[in-house]
């Protein structure tokens, strides 16, 4: 079954850059979070659904993508994308089509016809896949939480209506980070370092960074497969039982 026009695009600039799976046209309608879920059989929140806002004054197009089951908090939202005397609104359908060039029902979070503000919710990565929409109510394609990040290079952040508690959302940080590294092609990984150094004196890591003072100092001479390595090993440490 070919795909429909609208995904058309989608598909292209996937392929463009290498991404693995192309989208896939479903029977069933995916407008909507629980109808994708549904067709795919997968968890709600294996959805990554695309919301769209409109920044005021400057009309610039904010888009969130978040897990199915989620909703997003506009406060939390407008405090990391807007300056002082922005505000967030509610993007009418015109809008979106304008600005994504895909009608609603059907908004990819990638290949769109101009530049966008993209922010990625942390919730997305506490799954291995998720789904997003191909540009068509039918259309939808597949991805890990941290490959959508590279592809739209969003801004990782907790803004889910589900709060998360400070220590949990630094956690939450890193391991999408240290996801990123991971997948992202050959190349020098960022540094970890968030903020100055504060060591916890009871597991000898940074309250930041979760690295060792070790680890620290040895950052500035390590090369990238070494870095790689740390991050590996901070994204484990996020992820364990604390």
């Amino acid at each position: 079954m070919s795909l429909p026009d609208s995904a058309q695009p989608v598909a292209a600039w996937l392929a463009a850059r290498g991404h693995a799976h192309a989208p896939r046209l479903l029977d069933a309608s995916a407008r909507t979070a629980q109808e994708a879920a549904d067709a795919l059989g997968v968890q709600l929140g294996q959805i990554a659904k695309s919301i769209v806002f409109r920044r005021l004054p400057d009309n610039a197009a904010v888009m969130v993508v978040t897990s199915g089951d989620q909703r997003v908090d506009e406060k939390k939202l407008a405090a990391l994308v807007c300056a002082p005397g922005q505000k967030l609104g509610r993007a009418d359908p015109d809008f979106v089509r304008e600005r994504t060039g895909f009608a609603i029902g059907g908004v990819s979070p990638v290949a769109h016809p101009s530049a966008i503000v993209h922010v990625l919710d942390l919730s997305l990565f506490r799954f291995e896949q998720v789904w997003a929409a191909a540009g068509h109510p039918h259309a939808v394609f597949a991805a890990t939480p941290a490959q959508l990040a590279l592809l739209t290079r969003a801004r990782l952040d907790d803004v889910a209506s589900s709060p998360l508690e400070p220590a949990a959302r630094a956690r939450a940080v890193l391991r999408a980070r240290s996801a990123c590294v991971q997948c992202a092609p050959a190349g020098d990984p960022p540094s970890p370092c968030i903020s100055v150094c504060r060591m916890d004196e009871t597991t000898g890591l940074c309250l930041g960074c979760l690295r060792s003072l070790d680890e620290i100092a040895a950052w500035s001479s390590l090369a990238p497969p070494a870095r790689r390595g740390i991050w590996q090993t901070i994204g484990e440490r996020a992820a364990a039982p604390h």
